[in-house]
């Protein structure tokens, strides 16, 4: 039987080198260390692309149906990866299925909102019809760093190396069609293709982050690092970098500051990074407003 994680570590201790090296005395720790960094960089470049597309009602979406497809693999006896990805990939078919219907934006916003209201009621139709011991609602919408092993980390490097290359292969027509797709469009860019293969890759991406940060949280990987760094940088390799490196920063900090604690790591890894947001937004007012009313510079 595992121990709760409020049995692992006991607190933080004066002595910050010997809670490091806790840290990595256990197996399944550097396992969640592994497997959060291969996450936090993809999540990292994924969330980028989907924040400049306006795509994050999708991506939360696709975390609402990660939890069904978690539920319903713990009623099947599967592993969660797989029903975190066969629900994610069957989920994001069908948002490119209404994203290519050429509904109205009201349209296709309710019937993406009607989709998430199914997933929730399916997810906890399945938790309940679950008899055994479920591995915790709570874990399963907010994350924990139990029970990832090796053949976990192995298969989060195979997709997340996938998720890269093709986002690498495609940037400059995938730029090109999510800052002006008319024009894209009738340059000859195949805008539709785009769309569905990013709703694909991103619901990759979603899978993979929920075994992470849970079902509910995956906006703590996917949405706060990118939109810090599209409010740092405008420039694209500078700012899927920036995207990167905060994802890498929150999940680390998070998970550590989860293993001596009572409480999941998706809290930790959400608060991090929406403190960041918060505060290079207060940074980035702070700025303009110093500029506004600086006097004009005297002419020579």
């Amino acid at each position: 039987m595992a121990l709760p994680e409020a049995a692992i570590f006991q607190g933080l201790s004066w002595n910050l080198l010997s809670d490091l090296q806790q840290l990595f005395s256990y197996g399944f720790m550097v396992n969640a260390l592994e497997a959060g960094t291969i996450v936090a960089v993809m999540a990292g470049v994924t969330g980028w692309f989907m924040v400049l597309r306006r795509q994050a009602f999708a991506g939360h979406t696709l975390s609402v149906i990660a939890f069904p497809g978690a539920a319903a693999a713990s009623l099947a006896g599967l592993p969660l990866a797989v029903g975190y990805f066969s629900f994610c990939g069957l989920g994001a078919l069908t948002l490119a299925g209404i994203a290519g219907s050429r509904r109205s934006h009201s349209s296709e916003s309710a019937a993406i909102g009607s989709l998430q209201a199914l997933a929730l009621a399916l997810g906890f139709l399945f938790v309940s019809l679950y008899h055994g011991v479920l591995n915790s609602v709570d874990s399963l919408l907010f994350g924990t760093f139990l029970g990832i092993t090796g053949d976990q980390v192995m298969t989060l490097l195979a997709v997340a190396a996938a998720t890269v290359a093709v986002l690498a292969g495609c940037a400059r027509p995938l730029l090109f069609a999510s800052v002006d797709a008319d024009v894209a469009r009738a340059a000859g860019v195949p805008t539709q293709l785009l769309e569905f293969g990013f709703l694909l890759v991103l619901g990759l991406s979603v899978a993979a982050t929920s075994q992470i940060t849970g079902a509910l949280l995956v906006f703590a990987l996917l949405v706060t690092p990118a939109a810090t760094a599209h409010q740092l940088t405008s420039r694209p390799l500078l700012g899927v970098m920036l995207s990167i490196a905060i994802a890498l920063a929150v999940t680390w900090l998070g998970r550590a500051r989860a293993a001596f604690s009572i409480y999941p790591v998706g809290f930790y890894v959400t608060s991090l990074a929406f403190a960041l947001y918060v505060v290079v937004r207060l940074g980035r007012a702070l700025s303009s407003r110093t500029q506004t009313l600086a006097p004009p510079a005297e002419a020579a």
